[in-house]
């Protein structure tokens, strides 16, 4: 505790450099990882667990399913959360819950048992992911957040590219079992650094903490999960349920709004959305977080059935994105800390645009070489507009709200995934042109394909207007405040 207390009591990030903060970075880092690779290593193993379980693939899908569900509803509220409570503390709770989980996960008796036990660990997986952008503002200095961001998003891709190769091998030598328990001395690992060196909270007296929204809370849950099944049910097909499901979200937005407009102590303050560099940055993180999703649904059709490759190679070729990502994210946050974040950002949407559109323009005859060049460039932008766009959200963020704007970050983010997944699916249906996607020529696949990075294209210049436009904003309000 008493390295915790020197660091502090310096301020945030004086000791930059100095081995307690490299710990805290490191703690932090580890919870990013599990996080992404709780994702991750679970689908490798969906086809394992329905054989274990006698079930068909739409029961086992739940078990990533109730992860990515729990994440989602949870995200903004255990960020808020922190911010009242004190994000050390509630980061611990989140690391042991998620770890606890991990175990139960590993010796669940029936699918029943393992889908509730992942719910309870995408609960721990919302804390972790909510709250590790938020401490970096707490443990470094303003000048390093880009680099500290940038390491953050690395090891988010690591979780991303580990889990399948990491997941087929435990698989493979142990059963699946082995995939959620190797979790376990992982999180206790975690668990010692993050309690040994996080920075002790530092909460307001009890009568000057604003109260928790219960209310909102409840209601963006149950919005959230509303949408959320409504974009993954039925598999990309979107039927009456959908809509159904679809309707109630919609009503909830509206209600959330209303009942937040008169909270004493808001979940989300609505003035958020007003200040342009908040409400941008968040609208760009869910439509890149849309096309990135488009590569995942899209690659390994494209792979196997108009290129032609085996399993085994379009696993490995899949993991080129995730390892390009990886590699790209501490020269990200650098150039970020050198070059500024609002550049930064655009450079990266322009390369994920010019990437997109390669792959909306290549034809298969260029073969592999013609899916990887593309998808290395788009997922290097991804990395360099990751650094700098959560730079700019959480070095715009007030102490007390980076908590829930991390939070916020993470859902959009999350919004952009699932309905990646739905949309950009659909886009690819229509792009193939046949009912069932196994007997579709690989014209037709390519076909698909392009449609659906055209669409992309589309999506990333959209983006970059957006940020374009909040740059020329900021840029005459400063204009105007010197002038005054």
């Amino acid at each position: 505790m008493d390295v915790q207390r020197q660091a502090y009591a310096e301020g945030p990030g004086s000791a930059i450099g100095a081995p307690a903060v490299n710990w805290a970075l490191a703690s932090l880092s580890l919870a990013m990882l599990l996080s992404s690779l709780g994702t991750s290593i679970a689908n490798v193993g969906l086809p394992s667990l329905a054989d274990a379980f006698d079930a068909s693939f739409q029961k086992v899908q739940w078990v990533v399913l109730a992860y990515l569900l729990a994440i989602t509803t949870l995200i903004v509220g255990v960020g808020r959360l922190g911010d009242i409570i004190g994000r050390r503390r509630l980061l611990l709770a989140g690391i042991g819950l998620f770890t606890l989980a991990s175990g139960l996960s590993g010796i669940a008796p029936s699918l029943g048992m393992l889908i509730a036990a992942r719910a309870v660990q995408g609960v721990g997986a919302a804390i972790m992911m909510a709250l590790t952008m938020a401490f970096v503002a707490e443990t470094v200095v303003k000048e390093r957040t880009g680099s500290a961001m940038g390491m953050l998003g690395s090891m988010s891709a690591v979780g991303t590219a580990l889990g399948p190769s990491l997941g087929g091998l435990l698989i493979a030598g142990f059963g699946w079992r082995a995939i959620f328990l190797v979790n376990v001395p992982l999180g206790i690992v975690a668990l010692g650094f993050a309690y040994r060196y996080l920075p002790i909270d530092r909460v307001a007296a009890k009568a000057d903490r604003p109260g928790f929204d219960v209310a909102g809370t409840v209601l963006l849950a149950l919005t959230l999960a509303a949408f959320a099944l409504a974009m993954t049910i039925r598999r990309g097909e979107f039927g009456l349920l959908n809509l159904a499901l679809l309707l109630p979200a919609i009503l909830g937005v509206g209600l959330f709004l209303l009942v937040e407009a008169r909270a004493a102590a808001p979940l989300v303050r609505l003035a958020i959305f007003g200040n342009p560099v908040m409400s941008s940055s968040l609208a760009m993180s869910g439509l890149v977080s849309t096309v990135m999703m488009a590569t995942l649904v899209v690659g390994p059709f494209y792979l196997s059935l108009a290129l032609g490759l085996r399993a085994a190679a379009v696993g490995l070729i899949l993991s080129i994105g995730p390892i390009v990502a990886a590699l790209s994210g501490v020269p990200a946050g650098r150039s970020v800390d050198r070059f500024g974040a609002q550049r930064m950002t655009i450079a990266g949407l322009i390369a994920m645009a010019a990437g997109s559109l390669g792959l909306s323009i290549i034809p298969s005859s260029f073969g592999i070489a013609g899916y990887v060049g593309p998808m290395t460039v788009i997922t290097a932008g991804y990395a360099l507009f990751q650094a700098a766009n959560n730079t700019t959200v959480m070095s715009n963020a007030l102490t007390d709200e980076r908590g829930v704007i991390s939070g916020m970050l993470n859902l959009s983010r999350n919004l952009g995934l699932v309905t990646g997944a739905s949309a950009m699916g659909a886009v690819f249906a229509f792009g193939y042109a046949t009912n069932d996607i196994t007997t579709a020529r690989a014209e037709a696949v390519t076909t698909g394909m392009q449609t659906t990075f055209a669409v992309a294209t589309i999506l990333i210049v959209g983006a970059i207007l957006i940020a374009v436009a909040c740059g020329a904003l900021a840029r005459s309000r400063s204009m105007a405040m010197a002038g005054g």
